[in-house]
């Protein structure tokens, strides 16, 4: 049987009115109210019907997703985040990569889908800061630096790595090494700051960054031309997996001659060998910061910036020099 908002405004003990101010997400509720009806909501499995709402909102409670590719892992786990948090809040979500033709025609698909607005992750959003923004589409970058146009919610990647290199000078090394992503990621690009901050901090030597693209066949090749090196911050934790190959083909024993940190603790992490310490990157928070960021925008809210703070995961390849 179909639940009804007479049904909710039964449970909550308000008016149906009220519950359709909730359901259209009208300012004119207070908090309580509201939680007190989308309680009643979640209790009874009330489901809105999306038509009918578009065509009293002008809205259709769908949201779009922009992707570069979902082949990394990182991508991967943030779509995942985003579907979730979308659906926690009742949003229906459209996934769009961005091909040949460019971020104009991304944003022209989801358009064609109706989406109230979208989230530009990751390696999508230097191709969105370089686009003049659609007027008619709310936008939610993820990993960006600062930009009036739209909202931003982003990782501190620089403090992780401040934090791993930190960490490995701590155990006794003179220096550490960098296998670094690609020179277009706004990741790799804070990554590889907060490591060298971190060494002319310590007033240690900067060796010259050898750089991936996050697969971890470009981490063997990049740890295999790192030489004599005893502690290597590696930008992820795939490219830190074909690290740990590389010192191995070299007979150069990790943590025993070579200490190694990635970056984002992936769900195999501590299933490497030796497990891999690692900065933790918190995907479910920071893909329910974009959703809630965006639902926002969408509600009329202005842009704002938001900071999804790491932590740093010691396991077996990190060791005293």
């Amino acid at each position: 049987m179909r639940v009804s908002m007479a049904d909710v405004a039964e449970r909550a003990g308000v008016s149906a009115q009220t519950v359709s101010r909730v359901v259209n997400a009208s300012p004119r509720v207070d908090p309580a109210t509201r939680a007190r009806v989308e309680s009643a909501m979640a209790d009874l499995g009330y489901r809105m019907h999306r038509a009918a709402r578009a065509l009293r909102t002008g809205q259709t409670s769908t949201i779009g997703l922009v992707v570069s590719t979902l082949a990394s892992v990182g991508n991967s786990r943030m779509l995942q985040a985003i579907s979730e948090a979308a659906s926690a809040r009742d949003y229906a979500l459209a996934v769009v990569t961005v091909g040949d033709r460019g971020i104009h025609d991304a944003f022209a698909r989801l358009r064609s889908q109706g989406v109230d607005g979208a989230v530009v992750l990751n390696e999508a959003t230097e191709l969105a800061r370089d686009a003049p923004p659609p007027a008619d589409l709310h936008l939610v970058v993820v990993d960006s630096p600062p930009d009036p146009r739209f909202s931003i919610v982003q990782t501190d990647h620089a403090g992780g790595a401040r934090a791993a290199t930190a960490h490995l000078l701590s155990l006794g090394h003179d220096t550490v090494h960098h296998v670094a992503g690609p020179a277009g990621s706004f990741a790799a690009v804070e990554r590889e700051r907060g490591w060298r901050e971190a060494l002319l901090d310590a007033g240690r030597a900067v060796p010259e960054p050898v750089r991936g693209d996050w697969t971890s066949a470009s981490g063997h090749s990049a740890a295999a031309a790192l030489g004599e090196a005893t502690a290597v911050f590696v930008a992820n934790d795939q490219m830190a997996l074909g690290a740990l190959r590389a010192f191995s083909d070299a007979g150069r024993e990790v943590p025993g001659r070579v200490a190694v940190v990635g970056f984002d603790d992936i769900v195999d992490a501590a299933e490497y060998r030796p497990p891999l310490t690692t900065v933790r990157q918190d995907f479910d928070a920071l893909g329910a910061r974009a959703v809630a960021s965006l639902v926002a925008a969408i509600e009329g809210g202005a842009p704002a910036a938001e900071s999804v703070p790491t932590t740093l995961v010691v396991r077996a390849s990190s060791a005293p020099g």
